[in-house]
């Protein structure tokens, strides 16, 4: 398995109970230094209490975490209890390189800490170690400070500044929200934000997946759950938008050296510009297999990959929010164990490969 954030560790639970030896029959390959992780590497101000609810892992709820303590520490100790407590074998830090084709139907997983050959692949490497930054014109010619939400550690280093907020999603309203409090911003999206007063339900819910996994099944690159549900409107967001700061500008065409401009001719100066713009899938070490499609996407089937099946995608696509996580655990460890099954006349198999990057 490669990946141990939510779900890699949601799987390695699954792969335990169905009885394979953390270890010896499976190995679980992480990216980051400790448990937790992408959340590991949220800002410190991303409090528990204003980060998207963490559903809780099979078998282990997570009790009494304190609203006001970082996500991070939250989610990080959470992590490690359940590694803990269902004896996981996490092995980290540990970088995957690359995953071949090998000998007898095997793959190869490359990484620095050795080769592993296995029969599956359980692939849960999330989209942290790939932010992404698109390009406007004029972008390298900013003479100011540019960086992505992944870099952002709290509104103190932007007291007094311009900032320029540029995303549709979740972060970018969280972030505007925390910098209008020391800063002058400007908030900017490709399309008009969707706000949603009313309130989650399982049908939505379900809706939402759906339309995101129609997506995958035709191997297009996915989209954000939350793209297609649009933003919940908190009290927060409400008490926000009350006080002018979520009034949302249309995309500018270029960049110049001290701030944004637009088409019509209009300007913003700008000290900051922050790229809330999101992340992409962290697969380029299964490049070597070439699983993508002409669309841009990697063709699934529910969480596995349709151009060779011995590969589960976990945490993409429908599968990318906490809950989804856990029941792609369930959903690919079931797969994992008929393959399995089907070869068993065969020689004694290596371990599952259960690796993962950061997320």
């Amino acid at each position: 398995m490669v990946g141990a954030g939510q779900a890699g560790l949601s799987a390695a639970y699954f792969l335990a109970r169905d009885g394979l030896r953390p270890g010896t029959d499976f190995v679980v390959l992480d990216h980051s230094p400790a448990p937790g992780g992408a959340w590991q590497f949220r800002w410190p101000s991303l409090t528990y209490g204003k980060a998207h609810r963490v559903h809780d892992l099979p078998g282990l709820p997570l009790e009494d975490g304190d609203p006001g303590r970082p996500s991070a520490e939250v989610v990080g100790a959470y992590f490690a209890r359940y590694e803990e407590t269902f004896g996981l074998r996490v092995r980290r830090p540990v970088d995957v390189t690359a995953v071949r084709e090998g000998e007898g139907g095997r793959l190869r997983v490359e990484s620095d800490a050795g080769v592993w050959a296995t029969r599956a692949l359980l692939n849960a490497t999330g989209t942290w170690d790939r932010p992404f930054l698109p390009y406007y014109p004029g972008q390298e010619t900013f003479q100011g400070r540019q960086l992505h939400t992944a870099g952002y550690r709290g509104a103190a280093g932007f007291a007094g500044q311009r900032v320029v907020v540029v995303g549709g999603g979740t972060s970018a309203v969280q972030l505007l929200i925390e910098l209008a409090e020391v800063a002058r911003t400007t908030w900017v999206t490709r399309r008009p934000p969707v706000f949603q007063d009313r309130p989650f339900s399982e049908d939505w819910g379900r809706s939402a997946v759906a339309q995101v996994d129609r997506r995958v099944r035709e191997g297009l690159p996915p989209q954000s759950v939350v793209s297609v549900t649009g933003l919940a409107a908190t009290e927060a967001v409400r008490e926000a938008q009350a006080r002018g700061i979520l009034r949302r500008q249309p995309m500018f065409e270029r960049i110049t050296p001290h701030g944004v401009a637009w088409a019509d001719g209009r300007e913003v100066e700008a000290d900051v510009i922050l790229w809330a713009t999101g992340f992409r899938a962290a697969l380029d070490h299964l490049a070597p297999l070439r699983l993508r499609e002409p669309g841009g996407g990697v063709r699934m089937d529910g969480t596995r990959v349709v151009r060779d099946p011995r590969i589960h995608l976990l945490g993409y696509g429908p599968s990318a929010s906490t809950i989804g996580a856990n029941r792609a655990g369930r959903t690919a460890v079931r797969d994992v164990r008929r393959l399995l099954a089907g070869v068993r006349d065969a020689p004694p198999p290596e371990p599952v490969a259960v690796a993962a990057q950061a997320g």
